[in-house]
Protein backbone atom coordinates (compact mmCIF):
# COMPACT_ATOMS: atom_id res chain seq x y z
CA UNK A 1 0.00 0.00 0.00
CA UNK A 2 1.36 3.43 -0.94
CA UNK A 3 0.68 7.04 0.03
CA UNK A 4 -1.50 7.71 -3.03
CA UNK A 5 -3.91 4.94 -2.12
CA UNK A 6 -4.23 6.09 1.49
CA UNK A 7 -4.71 9.69 0.38
CA UNK A 8 -7.56 8.61 -1.88
CA UNK A 9 -9.17 6.64 0.95
CA UNK A 10 -8.90 9.67 3.22
CA UNK A 11 -10.53 12.02 0.75
CA UNK A 12 -13.17 9.42 -0.07
CA UNK A 13 -14.12 8.84 3.56
CA UNK A 14 -14.39 12.52 4.41
CA UNK A 15 -16.25 13.38 1.20
CA UNK A 16 -18.80 10.57 1.33
CA UNK A 17 -19.51 11.25 5.01
CA UNK A 18 -19.99 14.96 4.35
CA UNK A 19 -22.26 14.19 1.41
CA UNK A 20 -24.63 12.34 3.73
CA UNK A 21 -25.52 15.72 5.28
CA UNK A 22 -25.61 17.80 2.10
CA UNK A 23 -28.75 16.42 0.41
CA UNK A 24 -30.73 16.40 3.65
CA UNK A 25 -29.71 20.00 4.38
CA UNK A 26 -30.71 21.19 0.91
CA UNK A 27 -33.95 19.23 0.65
CA UNK A 28 -35.15 19.67 4.22
CA UNK A 29 -34.28 23.37 4.22
CA UNK A 30 -36.61 24.03 1.29
CA UNK A 31 -39.34 21.91 2.91
CA UNK A 32 -39.07 23.90 6.15
CA UNK A 33 -39.19 27.21 4.26
CA UNK A 34 -42.30 26.05 2.39
CA UNK A 35 -43.99 24.92 5.61
CA UNK A 36 -43.34 28.26 7.27
CA UNK A 37 -44.77 29.97 4.20
CA UNK A 38 -47.93 27.89 4.58
CA UNK A 39 -48.17 28.93 8.23
CA UNK A 40 -47.62 32.59 7.28
CA UNK A 41 -50.38 32.42 4.65
CA UNK A 42 -52.98 30.28 6.48
CA UNK A 43 -52.20 30.87 10.17
CA UNK A 44 -52.88 27.17 10.89
CA UNK A 45 -50.93 25.87 13.83
CA UNK A 46 -50.21 22.51 12.23
CA UNK A 47 -47.84 24.30 9.85
CA UNK A 48 -46.13 26.09 12.73
CA UNK A 49 -45.58 22.79 14.49
CA UNK A 50 -44.28 21.20 11.31
CA UNK A 51 -41.93 24.13 10.76
CA UNK A 52 -40.45 23.91 14.22
CA UNK A 53 -40.16 20.12 14.37
CA UNK A 54 -38.60 19.63 10.95
CA UNK A 55 -36.62 22.83 11.43
CA UNK A 56 -34.97 21.43 14.54
CA UNK A 57 -33.86 18.30 12.68
CA UNK A 58 -32.66 20.51 9.84
CA UNK A 59 -30.48 22.49 12.25
CA UNK A 60 -28.89 19.39 13.77
CA UNK A 61 -27.98 18.13 10.33
CA UNK A 62 -26.80 21.56 9.16
CA UNK A 63 -24.38 21.92 12.07
CA UNK A 64 -22.85 18.51 11.38
CA UNK A 65 -22.61 19.38 7.69
CA UNK A 66 -20.67 22.56 8.46
CA UNK A 67 -18.28 20.73 10.79
CA UNK A 68 -17.47 18.06 8.20
CA UNK A 69 -17.54 20.41 5.21
CA UNK A 70 -14.77 22.62 6.57
CA UNK A 71 -12.42 19.63 6.46
CA UNK A 72 -12.93 19.33 2.71
CA UNK A 73 -11.22 22.68 2.11
CA UNK A 74 -8.18 21.65 4.15
CA UNK A 75 -7.84 18.38 2.23
CA UNK A 76 -6.55 20.23 -0.82
CA UNK A 77 -3.51 21.48 1.06
CA UNK A 78 -2.96 18.44 3.26
CA UNK A 79 -2.63 15.52 0.86
CA UNK A 80 -3.34 17.04 -2.56
CA UNK A 81 -1.04 20.06 -2.90
CA UNK A 82 0.00 19.20 -6.46
CA UNK A 83 -3.63 18.99 -7.44
CA UNK A 84 -4.25 22.37 -5.79
CA UNK A 85 -1.44 23.94 -7.82
CA UNK A 86 -2.91 22.57 -11.03
CA UNK A 87 -6.53 23.63 -10.47
CA UNK A 88 -6.05 26.58 -8.10
CA UNK A 89 -6.48 29.28 -10.75
CA UNK A 90 -9.80 27.71 -11.79
CA UNK A 91 -11.15 26.69 -8.40
CA UNK A 92 -10.39 30.05 -6.82
CA UNK A 93 -13.43 31.75 -8.35
CA UNK A 94 -16.24 29.25 -7.61
CA UNK A 95 -14.90 28.30 -4.17
CA UNK A 96 -14.52 31.97 -3.21
CA UNK A 97 -18.07 32.63 -4.34
CA UNK A 98 -19.26 29.65 -2.32
CA UNK A 99 -17.49 30.76 0.87
CA UNK A 100 -17.74 34.55 0.73
CA UNK A 101 -21.13 34.88 -0.93
CA UNK A 102 -23.28 31.77 -0.51
CA UNK A 103 -22.11 30.35 2.82
CA UNK A 104 -21.83 33.80 4.40
CA UNK A 105 -25.40 34.64 3.39
CA UNK A 106 -26.66 31.23 4.48
CA UNK A 107 -25.06 31.51 7.93
CA UNK A 108 -26.23 35.07 8.60
CA UNK A 109 -29.85 34.50 7.67
CA UNK A 110 -30.01 31.11 9.35
CA UNK A 111 -28.86 32.80 12.56
CA UNK A 112 -31.59 35.41 12.15
CA UNK A 113 -34.13 32.64 11.65
CA UNK A 114 -33.02 30.65 14.69
CA UNK A 115 -33.02 33.55 17.12
CA UNK A 116 -35.68 35.64 15.42
CA UNK A 117 -38.78 33.78 16.61
CA UNK A 118 -41.10 36.36 18.22
CA UNK A 119 -38.35 38.97 17.83
CA UNK A 120 -38.51 39.69 14.11
CA UNK A 121 -41.66 40.65 12.20
CA UNK A 122 -43.19 37.59 10.60
CA UNK A 123 -42.42 38.62 6.99
CA UNK A 124 -38.78 39.33 7.86
CA UNK A 125 -38.49 36.05 9.76
CA UNK A 126 -39.95 34.16 6.80
CA UNK A 127 -37.58 35.96 4.45
CA UNK A 128 -34.68 34.81 6.62
CA UNK A 129 -35.31 31.09 6.14
CA UNK A 130 -35.86 31.57 2.40
CA UNK A 131 -32.63 33.57 2.10
CA UNK A 132 -30.74 30.84 3.99
CA UNK A 133 -32.14 28.00 1.90
CA UNK A 134 -31.65 29.77 -1.42
CA UNK A 135 -28.08 30.56 -0.39
CA UNK A 136 -27.57 26.85 0.27
CA UNK A 137 -28.64 26.20 -3.33
CA UNK A 138 -26.13 28.78 -4.53
CA UNK A 139 -23.49 27.10 -2.39
CA UNK A 140 -24.25 23.75 -4.01
CA UNK A 141 -24.09 25.36 -7.45
CA UNK A 142 -20.61 26.79 -6.92
CA UNK A 143 -19.29 23.54 -5.43
CA UNK A 144 -20.71 21.59 -8.36
CA UNK A 145 -19.15 24.12 -10.74
CA UNK A 146 -15.74 23.13 -9.40
CA UNK A 147 -16.54 19.41 -9.47
CA UNK A 148 -18.04 19.58 -12.96
CA UNK A 149 -14.88 21.26 -14.20
CA UNK A 150 -12.94 18.21 -12.97
CA UNK A 151 -15.29 16.06 -15.05
CA UNK A 152 -15.23 18.36 -18.08
CA UNK A 153 -12.60 21.15 -18.15
CA UNK A 154 -13.77 24.30 -19.98
CA UNK A 155 -12.80 27.97 -20.09
CA UNK A 156 -9.08 27.34 -19.54
CA UNK A 157 -5.75 26.98 -21.25
CA UNK A 158 -2.61 25.15 -20.20
CA UNK A 159 0.21 27.51 -19.18
CA UNK A 160 3.48 26.12 -17.82
CA UNK A 161 1.79 22.90 -16.79
CA UNK A 162 -1.08 24.64 -14.95
CA UNK A 163 -4.69 25.18 -15.92
CA UNK A 164 -5.28 28.93 -16.20
CA UNK A 165 -8.85 30.18 -16.39
CA UNK A 166 -9.64 32.31 -19.42
CA UNK A 167 -13.44 32.43 -19.19
CA UNK A 168 -15.16 32.29 -15.79
CA UNK A 169 -18.57 32.35 -17.47
CA UNK A 170 -17.71 29.14 -19.32
CA UNK A 171 -16.79 27.52 -15.99
CA UNK A 172 -20.05 28.65 -14.39
CA UNK A 173 -22.18 27.54 -17.35
CA UNK A 174 -20.41 24.25 -18.03
CA UNK A 175 -22.92 21.89 -19.69
CA UNK A 176 -21.88 19.19 -17.23
CA UNK A 177 -22.77 21.55 -14.38
CA UNK A 178 -26.12 22.55 -15.89
CA UNK A 179 -27.18 18.90 -15.83
CA UNK A 180 -25.47 17.87 -12.58
CA UNK A 181 -27.04 20.70 -10.55
CA UNK A 182 -30.73 19.81 -11.08
CA UNK A 183 -29.84 16.11 -10.77
CA UNK A 184 -28.28 16.83 -7.37
CA UNK A 185 -31.24 18.94 -6.28
CA UNK A 186 -33.77 16.26 -7.15
CA UNK A 187 -31.60 13.76 -5.30
CA UNK A 188 -31.67 16.05 -2.26
CA UNK A 189 -35.47 16.35 -2.45
CA UNK A 190 -35.76 12.56 -2.57
CA UNK A 191 -33.76 12.36 0.68
CA UNK A 192 -35.99 14.95 2.34
CA UNK A 193 -39.13 13.20 1.09
CA UNK A 194 -38.05 9.83 2.46
CA UNK A 195 -37.04 11.49 5.74
CA UNK A 196 -40.49 13.04 6.22
CA UNK A 197 -42.27 9.87 5.18
CA UNK A 198 -40.40 7.52 7.52
CA UNK A 199 -40.59 9.70 10.64
CA UNK A 200 -44.22 10.68 10.08
CA UNK A 201 -45.14 7.02 9.59
CA UNK A 202 -43.50 6.20 12.92
CA UNK A 203 -45.58 8.80 14.76
CA UNK A 204 -48.85 7.81 13.12
CA UNK A 205 -48.10 4.21 14.06
CA UNK A 206 -47.28 5.31 17.61
CA UNK A 207 -50.65 7.05 17.88
CA UNK A 208 -52.31 3.81 16.76
CA UNK A 209 -50.25 1.66 19.12
CA UNK A 210 -51.01 3.91 22.09
CA UNK A 211 -54.72 3.76 21.36
CA UNK A 212 -55.04 7.47 20.63
CA UNK A 213 -56.22 6.94 17.06
CA UNK A 214 -58.52 4.08 16.05
CA UNK A 215 -60.31 3.05 12.88
CA UNK A 216 -64.00 2.49 12.26
CA UNK A 217 -65.64 -0.41 10.48
CA UNK A 218 -64.81 1.11 7.11
CA UNK A 219 -61.14 1.43 8.05
CA UNK A 220 -61.30 5.21 8.29
CA UNK A 221 -59.37 6.91 11.07
CA UNK A 222 -61.07 8.09 14.25
CA UNK A 223 -58.73 10.76 15.57
CA UNK A 224 -58.28 10.80 19.34
CA UNK A 225 -56.45 13.11 21.69
CA UNK A 226 -54.15 13.05 24.72
CA UNK A 227 -52.99 16.63 25.32
CA UNK A 228 -50.98 15.64 28.39
CA UNK A 229 -48.36 14.08 26.13
CA UNK A 230 -48.78 16.51 23.24
CA UNK A 231 -50.88 14.10 21.18
CA UNK A 232 -53.87 16.28 20.33
CA UNK A 233 -55.85 16.41 17.11
CA UNK A 234 -53.46 18.92 15.54
CA UNK A 235 -50.63 16.47 16.20
CA UNK A 236 -52.41 13.96 13.96
CA UNK A 237 -52.64 16.56 11.19
CA UNK A 238 -48.92 17.26 11.55
CA UNK A 239 -47.89 13.68 10.88
CA UNK A 240 -50.52 12.86 8.27
CA UNK A 241 -49.70 15.95 6.25
CA UNK A 242 -45.93 15.43 6.70
CA UNK A 243 -46.25 11.88 5.39
CA UNK A 244 -48.25 12.95 2.37
CA UNK A 245 -45.91 15.83 1.60
CA UNK A 246 -42.91 13.54 1.94
CA UNK A 247 -44.42 10.93 -0.37
CA UNK A 248 -45.36 13.49 -3.04
CA UNK A 249 -41.91 15.10 -2.86
CA UNK A 250 -40.28 11.66 -3.17
CA UNK A 251 -42.33 10.78 -6.25
CA UNK A 252 -41.70 14.11 -7.99
CA UNK A 253 -38.01 13.83 -7.11
CA UNK A 254 -37.74 10.36 -8.65
CA UNK A 255 -39.20 11.67 -11.89
CA UNK A 256 -36.76 14.59 -11.83
CA UNK A 257 -33.79 12.37 -11.01
CA UNK A 258 -34.70 10.00 -13.84
CA UNK A 259 -34.98 12.78 -16.41
CA UNK A 260 -31.80 14.62 -15.40
CA UNK A 261 -29.98 11.32 -14.92
CA UNK A 262 -30.72 10.36 -18.52
CA UNK A 263 -29.32 13.70 -19.71
CA UNK A 264 -26.29 13.26 -17.50
CA UNK A 265 -25.65 9.74 -18.80
CA UNK A 266 -25.73 10.96 -22.40
CA UNK A 267 -23.14 13.62 -21.56
CA UNK A 268 -20.95 11.05 -19.80
CA UNK A 269 -20.97 8.81 -22.86
CA UNK A 270 -19.55 11.77 -24.81
CA UNK A 271 -17.16 13.16 -22.23
CA UNK A 272 -16.04 10.08 -20.29
CA UNK A 273 -16.87 7.03 -22.41
CA UNK A 274 -14.67 4.70 -20.33
CA UNK A 275 -16.64 5.53 -17.17
CA UNK A 276 -19.93 4.54 -18.76
CA UNK A 277 -18.50 1.46 -20.45
CA UNK A 278 -17.19 0.31 -17.06
CA UNK A 279 -20.56 1.12 -15.48
CA UNK A 280 -22.16 -1.35 -17.88
CA UNK A 281 -19.28 -3.85 -17.78
CA UNK A 282 -19.52 -3.41 -21.57
CA UNK A 283 -16.34 -5.08 -22.74
CA UNK A 284 -17.30 -5.11 -26.41
CA UNK A 285 -19.09 -2.68 -28.71
CA UNK A 286 -22.84 -3.14 -28.75
CA UNK A 287 -26.27 -1.78 -27.88
CA UNK A 288 -27.32 -4.02 -24.98
CA UNK A 289 -27.72 -2.84 -21.38
CA UNK A 290 -26.44 -5.34 -18.81
CA UNK A 291 -29.05 -6.10 -16.18
CA UNK A 292 -26.70 -8.64 -14.60
CA UNK A 293 -23.10 -9.52 -15.37
CA UNK A 294 -20.99 -12.08 -13.56
CA UNK A 295 -17.30 -12.73 -13.20
CA UNK A 296 -14.40 -11.04 -11.46
CA UNK A 297 -15.55 -7.50 -12.20
CA UNK A 298 -13.02 -6.14 -9.70
CA UNK A 299 -10.12 -7.49 -11.77
CA UNK A 300 -10.63 -4.83 -14.49
CA UNK A 301 -10.10 -7.64 -16.98
CA UNK A 302 -12.94 -7.91 -19.46
CA UNK A 303 -12.09 -11.54 -20.16
CA UNK A 304 -13.43 -12.33 -16.67
CA UNK A 305 -16.82 -10.64 -17.19
CA UNK A 306 -19.88 -12.13 -18.89
CA UNK A 307 -23.33 -10.59 -19.33
CA UNK A 308 -26.04 -12.96 -18.09
CA UNK A 309 -29.14 -10.80 -18.58
CA UNK A 310 -29.06 -8.05 -21.20
CA UNK A 311 -31.68 -5.69 -22.65
CA UNK A 312 -30.95 -5.12 -26.36
CA UNK A 313 -30.91 -1.52 -27.53
CA UNK A 314 -31.22 0.08 -24.08
CA UNK A 315 -27.54 1.02 -23.76
CA UNK A 316 -27.69 2.70 -27.16
CA UNK A 317 -30.77 4.63 -26.03
CA UNK A 318 -29.01 5.81 -22.87
CA UNK A 319 -26.01 6.95 -24.89
CA UNK A 320 -27.48 8.22 -28.15
CA UNK A 321 -31.26 8.35 -27.87
CA UNK A 322 -31.78 5.51 -30.36
CA UNK A 323 -31.78 1.71 -30.14
CA UNK A 324 -29.35 0.72 -32.88
CA UNK A 325 -26.09 2.73 -32.67
CA UNK A 326 -23.23 0.69 -31.20
CA UNK A 327 -21.61 2.02 -28.05
CA UNK A 328 -17.86 1.58 -27.71
CA UNK A 329 -16.83 -1.02 -25.19
CA UNK A 330 -13.84 -1.21 -22.86
CA UNK A 331 -11.69 -3.24 -25.27
CA UNK A 332 -12.16 -0.63 -27.99
CA UNK A 333 -11.58 2.34 -25.69
CA UNK A 334 -8.36 1.14 -24.03
CA UNK A 335 -6.13 1.51 -27.13
CA UNK A 336 -7.77 4.87 -27.93
CA UNK A 337 -6.94 6.18 -24.45
CA UNK A 338 -3.40 4.78 -24.66
CA UNK A 339 -2.82 6.48 -28.00
CA UNK A 340 -4.05 9.87 -26.74
CA UNK A 341 -2.66 9.92 -23.19
CA UNK A 342 0.08 7.32 -23.15
CA UNK A 343 0.31 3.78 -21.88
CA UNK A 344 2.64 4.61 -18.98
CA UNK A 345 2.87 7.48 -16.51
CA UNK A 346 5.21 10.25 -17.78
CA UNK A 347 8.82 10.44 -16.68
CA UNK A 348 8.19 13.49 -14.52
CA UNK A 349 9.31 14.30 -10.96
CA UNK A 350 5.65 14.85 -10.02
CA UNK A 351 5.07 11.10 -10.27
CA UNK A 352 8.05 10.12 -8.12
CA UNK A 353 8.54 6.37 -8.06
CA UNK A 354 5.30 5.90 -9.99
CA UNK A 355 6.83 7.37 -13.19
CA UNK A 356 6.92 4.80 -15.95
CA UNK A 357 4.25 2.58 -14.42
CA UNK A 358 1.45 1.35 -16.73
CA UNK A 359 -1.69 3.47 -16.70
CA UNK A 360 -4.86 1.53 -15.86
CA UNK A 361 -7.58 3.32 -17.80
CA UNK A 362 -10.36 0.97 -16.69
CA UNK A 363 -11.81 1.99 -13.32
CA UNK A 364 -12.73 -0.71 -10.83
CA UNK A 365 -15.80 -2.14 -12.54
CA UNK A 366 -17.13 -3.59 -9.30
CA UNK A 367 -17.53 0.01 -8.07
CA UNK A 368 -18.87 1.58 -11.26
CA UNK A 369 -21.10 -1.36 -12.24
CA UNK A 370 -22.73 -1.92 -8.86
CA UNK A 371 -22.64 1.74 -7.88
CA UNK A 372 -24.71 2.59 -10.94
CA UNK A 373 -27.21 -0.17 -10.19
CA UNK A 374 -27.44 0.54 -6.46
CA UNK A 375 -28.19 4.17 -7.29
CA UNK A 376 -31.02 3.20 -9.65
CA UNK A 377 -32.39 0.39 -7.46
CA UNK A 378 -32.53 2.42 -4.25
CA UNK A 379 -34.12 5.33 -6.11
CA UNK A 380 -36.83 3.06 -7.54
CA UNK A 381 -37.45 1.47 -4.13
CA UNK A 382 -37.87 4.89 -2.52
CA UNK A 383 -40.35 5.97 -5.20
CA UNK A 384 -42.30 2.71 -4.95
CA UNK A 385 -42.44 3.06 -1.16
CA UNK A 386 -43.79 6.61 -1.51
CA UNK A 387 -46.55 5.46 -3.87
CA UNK A 388 -47.52 2.60 -1.53
CA UNK A 389 -47.51 4.95 1.46
CA UNK A 390 -49.89 7.38 -0.26
CA UNK A 391 -52.28 4.51 -0.92
CA UNK A 392 -52.09 3.11 2.62
CA UNK A 393 -52.81 6.46 4.29
CA UNK A 394 -55.76 7.35 2.06
CA UNK A 395 -58.13 6.82 5.03
CA UNK A 396 -56.19 9.03 7.39
CA UNK A 397 -53.74 6.78 9.23
CA UNK A 398 -51.24 3.95 8.78
CA UNK A 399 -51.77 0.23 9.42
CA UNK A 400 -51.08 -0.92 12.96
CA UNK A 401 -48.14 -3.07 11.87
CA UNK A 402 -44.79 -2.93 13.61
CA UNK A 403 -43.03 -4.46 10.61
CA UNK A 404 -44.43 -1.89 8.20
CA UNK A 405 -43.38 0.86 10.60
CA UNK A 406 -39.84 -0.53 10.79
CA UNK A 407 -39.74 -0.83 7.01
CA UNK A 408 -40.82 2.80 6.65
CA UNK A 409 -38.17 3.98 9.12
CA UNK A 410 -35.38 1.95 7.53
CA UNK A 411 -36.63 3.15 4.16
CA UNK A 412 -35.23 6.56 5.09
CA UNK A 413 -31.82 5.11 4.23
CA UNK A 414 -32.73 4.23 0.61
CA UNK A 415 -32.44 7.78 -0.85
CA UNK A 416 -29.25 8.32 1.16
CA UNK A 417 -27.86 5.12 -0.36
CA UNK A 418 -28.87 6.18 -3.87
CA UNK A 419 -27.18 9.57 -3.48
CA UNK A 420 -23.99 8.13 -2.02
CA UNK A 421 -23.77 5.36 -4.63
CA UNK A 422 -24.22 7.90 -7.42
CA UNK A 423 -21.54 10.16 -6.00
CA UNK A 424 -19.06 7.28 -5.57
CA UNK A 425 -19.78 6.08 -9.11
CA UNK A 426 -19.18 9.56 -10.53
CA UNK A 427 -15.89 10.10 -8.73
CA UNK A 428 -14.43 6.59 -8.92
CA UNK A 429 -15.40 6.24 -12.57
CA UNK A 430 -13.20 9.21 -13.48
CA UNK A 431 -10.02 7.33 -12.56
CA UNK A 432 -7.14 7.30 -13.41
CA UNK A 433 -7.75 11.04 -13.87
CA UNK A 434 -8.34 13.53 -11.09
CA UNK A 435 -9.13 16.04 -13.86
CA UNK A 436 -10.63 14.15 -16.78
CA UNK A 437 -9.58 15.05 -20.34
CA UNK A 438 -11.86 16.26 -23.10
CA UNK A 439 -10.84 14.06 -26.03
CA UNK A 440 -13.34 15.60 -28.44
CA UNK A 441 -12.78 19.29 -27.69
CA UNK A 442 -9.94 20.99 -29.56
CA UNK A 443 -7.82 23.52 -27.72
CA UNK A 444 -8.38 22.10 -24.24
CA UNK A 445 -7.74 18.42 -24.82
CA UNK A 446 -4.36 18.74 -23.08
CA UNK A 447 -5.94 19.95 -19.83
CA UNK A 448 -6.05 16.84 -17.67
CA UNK A 449 -4.23 15.41 -14.68
CA UNK A 450 -3.51 11.88 -13.59
CA UNK A 451 -4.42 11.17 -9.97
CA UNK A 452 -0.93 9.77 -9.48
CA UNK A 453 0.53 13.28 -9.96
CA UNK A 454 -1.93 15.06 -7.66
CA UNK A 455 -0.87 13.81 -4.23
CA UNK A 456 1.38 15.93 -1.99
CA UNK A 457 5.01 14.78 -2.45
CA UNK A 458 6.05 15.71 1.08
CA UNK A 459 3.41 13.66 2.91
CA UNK A 460 4.59 10.28 4.11
CA UNK A 461 2.66 7.03 4.24
CA UNK A 462 2.77 7.06 8.05
CA UNK A 463 1.32 10.57 8.24
CA UNK A 464 -1.50 9.62 5.91
CA UNK A 465 -2.27 6.41 7.81
CA UNK A 466 -2.43 8.39 11.06
CA UNK A 467 -4.62 11.13 9.60
CA UNK A 468 -7.06 8.76 7.90
CA UNK A 469 -7.34 6.75 11.12
CA UNK A 470 -7.97 9.91 13.12
CA UNK A 471 -10.53 11.23 10.63
CA UNK A 472 -12.34 7.90 10.57
CA UNK A 473 -12.52 7.77 14.36
CA UNK A 474 -13.68 11.39 14.69
CA UNK A 475 -16.25 11.02 11.92
CA UNK A 476 -17.54 7.80 13.41
CA UNK A 477 -18.00 9.63 16.71
CA UNK A 478 -19.80 12.48 14.97
CA UNK A 479 -22.03 9.98 13.19
CA UNK A 480 -23.02 8.39 16.49
CA UNK A 481 -23.72 11.82 17.98
CA UNK A 482 -25.84 12.97 15.04
CA UNK A 483 -27.85 9.76 14.77
CA UNK A 484 -28.48 9.82 18.51
CA UNK A 485 -29.59 13.47 18.46
CA UNK A 486 -31.87 12.89 15.49
CA UNK A 487 -33.32 9.75 17.09
CA UNK A 488 -34.00 11.47 20.41
CA UNK A 489 -35.77 14.44 18.85
CA UNK A 490 -37.61 12.29 16.32
CA UNK A 491 -39.01 10.07 19.07
CA UNK A 492 -39.92 13.14 21.10
CA UNK A 493 -42.18 14.40 18.34
CA UNK A 494 -43.36 17.99 18.10
CA UNK A 495 -43.00 18.62 21.87
CA UNK A 496 -39.24 18.11 21.48
CA UNK A 497 -39.22 21.35 19.48
CA UNK A 498 -42.17 22.99 21.24
CA UNK A 499 -42.07 21.90 24.91
CA UNK A 500 -44.80 24.40 25.73
CA UNK A 501 -47.30 22.03 24.11
CA UNK A 502 -47.06 19.74 27.12
CA UNK A 503 -48.46 22.51 29.34
CA UNK A 504 -51.52 23.25 27.28
CA UNK A 505 -54.87 22.26 28.67
CA UNK A 506 -57.04 22.72 25.62
CA UNK A 507 -57.53 19.79 23.29
CA UNK A 508 -58.04 21.53 19.98
CA UNK A 509 -55.57 24.25 19.10
CA UNK A 510 -57.16 25.39 15.84
CA UNK A 511 -58.48 28.60 17.45
CA UNK A 512 -55.23 29.62 19.17
CA UNK A 513 -53.60 32.88 18.25
CA UNK A 514 -51.88 32.64 14.88
CA UNK A 515 -48.38 33.35 16.24
CA UNK A 516 -48.29 29.91 17.81
CA UNK A 517 -48.17 31.24 21.37
CA UNK A 518 -49.67 29.64 24.44
CA UNK A 519 -52.82 31.66 24.60
CA UNK A 520 -51.01 34.89 25.33
CA UNK A 521 -48.19 33.50 27.43
CA UNK A 522 -44.75 33.90 25.83
CA UNK A 523 -42.46 31.03 26.71
CA UNK A 524 -39.53 33.25 25.68
CA UNK A 525 -37.14 30.33 25.39
CA UNK A 526 -35.72 30.73 21.92
CA UNK A 527 -32.86 28.37 22.76
CA UNK A 528 -35.33 25.58 23.46
CA UNK A 529 -35.99 25.64 19.73
CA UNK A 530 -32.48 26.46 18.57
CA UNK A 531 -30.89 23.65 20.49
Amino acid sequence: MEALEIARWQFGITTVYHFLMVPLTIGLGLVVASLQTMWFVTGREQYLRMTKFWGKLFLINFIMGVATGLVQEFQFGMAWSEYSRFVGDVFGAPLAMESLLAFFTESIFLGLWIFGWKRLPKPVHLLSIWAATLASLASAYFILAANSWMQHPVGVELVDGRAVMTDVWAVLTNNTLLVAFPHTLFGAFSVAGGFLLGIAWYHLYKRRRDGIDTVDAAGKVVVGSNPAIGRDRTDHKVWLQSLRIGAVVALISFAGVSLTGDLQAKLMFQQQPMKMAAAEAACHDGTGFSVLSIGDIGSRNCDDVKAVVELPGLLSFLANGDFHTDVKGVNTLIPEYQQKYGSVLPDDPAYGERAGQPVQYVPVMAVTYWGFRIMITFGMLAAAAAAVALWLVRKGTVPESKWLMRLAVFGILAPFGANSAGWIFTEMGRQPFVVAPNPDFSGIDNVFMFTAAAVSPGVSLGELVFSVSAFTLVYLTLLVVEVRLLAVYCRGGVPSAMPELLHRDREDSEDRDSDGGTGGKDDGDVLAFAY
